[in-house]
């Protein structure tokens, strides 16, 4: 069963591949005002049925967040792929401490899929606020 997330007016529309069982919440200072829980996909994996009036707000250059400017909805997200390099506490995986992922990845706020099945969800806390 393929699952869509929809912003509230309807003009973003992403396919997700299946049922998410693993997700993050995030406490820095843009996802806690945000309350978005995340998905991560590879590029590749996520159908993008409807981007009408998409916005990006990106105030690092690195992480693009993405918003509906009709309706103001957190929709989805696409940075360096960080959990490729870094544990959810900010300590480097491999010892570098300047390492930068080679890879992007895609986040969708899972708060958007009406019928989402939450119980089969494992959502991870992860404290950006003192990690980055």
């Amino acid at each position: 069963m393929t699952l869509h997330a929809t912003c509230h007016c309807g003009a973003t529309r992403i396919a997700l591949p299946s049922q998410p069982v693993q997700a993050k919440s995030c406490n820095c200072t843009f996802c806690a005002r945000t309350g978005a829980v995340w998905a991560y996909y590879k590029h590749d994996e996520l159908e993008f049925i409807s981007r009408e009036g998409e916005a990006v707000y990106s105030p690092s250059g690195m992480n693009h967040h993405h918003f509906c400017s009709k309706c103001g909805i957190q929709t989805w997200g696409d940075s360096p792929d960080w959990a490729s390099m870094y544990n959810a506490d900010g300590t480097p995986k491999n010892g570098d401490a300047n390492a930068m992922p080679a890879e992007r990845i895609y986040a969708v706020n899972l708060n958007l899929i009406d019928d989402l099945d939450w119980s089969l969800v494992s959502v991870e806390q992860v404290d950006g606020r003192n990690s980055w």
